[in-house]
């Protein structure tokens, strides 16, 4: 075990949670950590990883993640969205022409971004797919009977899961990124992020750590190793760690920043557009789903995450994106379900001050961009409306005083002048910068509404300004 210096005075009380959860369920073996920011500040292994050896997980044990991968293909997808190369609006038929003949049954409605949140009333599971018997096809199998594949309810009228709808998407990755779907996600997504105990398939050192799932214990009491279904990729098919999901986490923070680079393997607007509720799904209005994530209420919390099931392992990874806090929990049975306990375990730390992190250097503006930041104003209707356009964070944002949520950004176009708004009720409109005849920027068009650039007072000859 793990513990961060500001965690000393709770670890006690993560480690009961933990054991509790571990004792009431019956369950072989849970890992479970906490993120704060960008680091693992507490982790703990509990019981066995292998009850044959007796081997203990701990936060570097690969589990089965299950359908906690289905994130990883959902910020595929939006990687190639943001490089222009689909539209989450296209129908999946678009880029996976086989599938075409089917779209007057209603897959000519079935778009990627339906397919993302689990809303185009796509079946739930490729053609003849048995989990009873473990038969599940893989994509190959799933495009040799594209004629049984259907939508079953009209879109956009309840949540309807479907694990196909994800391979079907890993698919679309692989096809418009022109390589298999898990070499993309190795070279894109892990291996910037630093994640090198998570794969699709654990070459032998990895095997050697890995948990071994169980199905649950028999009235006798006894474990028996679950069988491992094979043809799981883009849906489900994920092997990580609780170190590894840590980076997962700290990446789901990085909502401020800018264009990718390094690290950062999604630009800071896209990660917050996967976290925002798209519609709920529940009558209670405790539970909504995003893009590949879904939000949970928890008393006065929303906790952003997913978790996973298969037989043998379960998982969860979730977060508070405005306290940057995140929780994990793997578990090697394919039934007690961890998210109850992964939020338990938030809770015992949300009212723990985290320690300050350094804040990065910010980049300075680009020459291209040093004209406009600066103070905007008009007046109208007996009231002055300002703005600051300011450098923030990698972007130019605009500033409003009582603003409520991010700033929207302004995002370069081909003209020097003339910028697209993201974010805000002004998104997808621009922002055209006016100068005047020697050049300076005068004002800006801020979609429907003119503002005036304020400019300092100069010194009056001999008398410094303010005097």
């Amino acid at each position: 075990m793990a513990v961060h210096g500001v965690l000393d005075g709770v670890a006690a009380s993560l480690e009961a949670a933990v054991a509790r959860f571990a004792q009431e369920k019956h369950v072989p073996g849970v890992a479970a950590g906490v993120v704060l920011g960008d680091e693992l500040a507490w982790d703990l292994g509990w019981g066995c990883a292998d009850l044959a050896s007796g081997r203990a997980p701990d936060a570097r044990t690969p589990h089965m993640l299950a359908s906690l991968t289905k994130t990883f293909t959902g910020t595929a997808i939006m990687q190639l969205r943001d490089q222009g190369l689909l539209d989450l609006d296209d129908p999946v038929s678009r880029h996976i022409p086989e599938l075409r003949p089917n779209d007057a049954a209603g897959l000519g409605k079935v778009t990627l971004r339906r397919l993302l949140s689990h809303e185009s009333g796509l079946m739930g599971e490729p053609p003849g797919a048995d989990w009873g018997t473990g038969d599940y096809g893989a994509i190959a199998e799933t495009l040799t009977r594209v004629d049984e594949i259907a939508a079953r309810i009209p879109p956009n009228a309840q949540c309807k899961y479907s694990n196909l709808g994800y391979q079907l998407l890993g698919e679309v990755v692989a096809r418009v990124a022109g390589m298999p779907y898990a070499e993309y996600v190795q070279q894109r997504i892990l291996d910037p992020l630093g994640m090198t105990s998570t794969s699709f398939t654990p070459d032998a050192e990895l095997a050697s750590r890995c948990a071994v799932g169980y199905l649950p214990a028999t009235f006798a009491g006894d474990f028996r190793p679950a069988p491992v279904l094979r043809n799981l990729t883009s849906e489900a098919g994920l092997w990580s760690t609780v170190e590894d999901l840590a980076r997962w986490i700290g990446l789901q923070f990085r909502t401020d920043a800018g264009e990718p680079d390094g690290a950062q393997i999604l630009r800071g607007a896209t990660l917050a557009e996967m976290q925002t509720a798209r519609y709920l799904s529940d009558a209670a209005w405790n539970e909504a789903w995003c893009i590949s994530w879904y939000a949970t209420r928890r008393g006065e919390s929303i906790w952003i995450g997913h978790a996973g099931m298969l037989d043998g392992f379960t998982s969860y990874a979730g977060f508070l994106p405005e306290k940057k806090l995140g929780v994990i929990v793997l578990v090697n049975d394919g039934v007690a379900e961890p998210a109850d306990l992964a939020l338990r375990l938030g809770e015992i730390v949300a009212g723990v001050a985290r320690r300050p992190s350094a804040a990065p250097l910010a980049a300075p503006v680009p020459d291209a961009l040093r004209d406009f930041p600066g103070l905007y104003m008009n007046e109208r209707w007996g009231m002055v409306f300002r703005i600051e356009i300011e450098w923030r964070d990698g972007a130019l944002r605009v500033v409003a005083p009582d603003q409520t949520g991010p700033p929207p950004t302004l995002s370069p176009t081909g003209d020097r002048d003339v910028f697209m708004i993201a974010g805000g009720r002004d998104a997808g409109e621009t922002a055209v910068f006016l100068r005047t005849a020697d050049g300076r920027v005068r004002g800006v068009r801020l979609a429907y509404s003119t503002l005036a650039r304020l400019e300092p007072v100069e010194e009056t000859a001999g008398v410094p300004a303010g005097s």
